[in-house]
């Protein structure tokens, strides 16, 4: 018997005799694929590289930071309000990071970004994944550039010396196991969920069930490729035996009359009536999707407030299920998009929100004397 150079390990079997994996369930017939272009659409980034913007006298510019990436349309958007009211806006870009001018500075709540002198009051961070740093996945300078954007990123979204939406010390670990118990000691209805590397053998409520990822919505394993992995029905045929690579959240199906989408920007509660046929269909087929302004009930919306606040968050978009009259949890998004459903419902009421929201919180910080 063939042995290895150390004790009496066994040589591993060859890849060609290994049996083949099965593919993970919730990759299997997934078609979706979005292709994010790495160019910058930020109205304020580029008035001011093509000097059309007042310098200044050389003092720090107060501002909203923003880390993001270059197909953040919403953040695009804020841009363009914020400079409408006077307000600095300047962001990094994940997919845009690599050679970029940038000193941070410790002892002093001020950054040098490019040319510009800025004393963040406020700092969002919003779709900065680290798999978008445009390096070839897998190589020694990828893994060295990635490891240290984590580390400042992470930084620069939980210092104490500015302000922040949804500040990443408190959402970090707001995964959505998390948040179903969190929804149920707050009095919403939550579907019955187990955690199953075999999902085959797993009935939670007994009857039909749907899979969902444990982790995101969008796997980017290189830059500015991205597949969706999304909700699809448990098949009951499907062997109880075959493991999954990984774990993956079952859920009991709840039959429902339409979903929710509610936006929660400060105090307020803004929502959209969804109907689709199916829990992929707002990716795969969007055409098909109806939405649907409506308000949202005095209890849910106390609910969901008092939810926000428990999990610190500003600017949030809360999905639920309508059954039955009741209203059951799915589950919260922190980095919320909106400006899709508000195109399909022709109501542009979050984009207002958000954009009065965030220059609202700006002029309070700068009233405060932060901007010095």
């Amino acid at each position: 018997m063939p042995v290895s150079g150390w004790g009496n390990e066994l040589v591993p079997p060859t890849e060609a005799a290994r049996p083949a994996k099965p593919t993970p369930l919730l990759l299997q017939g997934q078609d979706y694929l979005f292709r994010s272009q790495p160019k910058c659409l930020d109205f304020q980034e580029q008035v001011h590289r093509l000097g059309m913007v007042d310098e200044g006298d050389g003092s720090p510019v107060p501002c909203v930071l923003v880390l993001a990436r270059a197909a953040d349309m919403e953040m695009n958007e804020l841009s363009i309000a914020l400079a409408e009211r006077g307000i600095r806006m300047a962001r990094i870009d994940a997919d845009r990071s690599v050679d970029l001018p940038l000193t941070v500075y410790t002892d002093q709540p001020l950054l040098e970004l490019d040319r510009w002198l800025l004393r963040p009051l406020l700092v969002w961070r919003r779709h900065f994944e680290l798999t978008a740093v445009p390096l070839e996945p897998g190589t020694l300078a990828a893994a060295y550039a990635v490891d240290q954007w984590g580390a400042v990123a992470d930084w620069l979204s939980s210092r104490g010396d500015w302000a922040h939406v949804n500040p990443s010390r408190n959402t970090s670990h707001l995964n959505r196991l998390t948040q179903l118990a969190d929804a149920s000691a707050f009095g919403l209805r939550v579907p019955r969920t187990t955690v199953t590397t075999r999902p085959g053998r797993t009935r939670p409520g007994g009857a039909q069930c749907i899979v969902k990822t444990s982790g995101r919505h969008l796997l980017e394993p290189r830059p500015g490729m991205q597949h969706g992995l999304f909700p699809r029905p448990l098949e009951t045929s499907r062997s109880g035996d075959v493991p999954e690579s990984a774990p993956v959240i079952v859920q009991e199906y709840v039959p429902s009359d339409t979903e929710l989408r509610v936006f929660v920007v400060g105090e307020r509660c803004l929502a959209f009536q969804v109907d689709k046929l199916d829990p992929a269909q707002l990716w795969v087929d969007p055409e098909a999707v109806r939405v649907t302004p409506v308000d949202v009930p005095s209890g849910l919306t106390d609910r969901l407030l008092a939810l926000a606040r428990h999990w610190r968050l500003q600017v949030a978009a809360f999905d639920l299920l309508v059954s039955g009259g009741d209203h059951v949890f799915l589950e919260v998004n922190v980095n919320c998009d909106w400006r899709w459903f508000e195109h399909r419902a022709g109501d542009a009421r979050v984009s207002a929100a958000v954009h009065d929201w965030v220059a609202a919180r700006f002029k309070e910080l700068l009233g405060a004397g932060k901007g010095r």
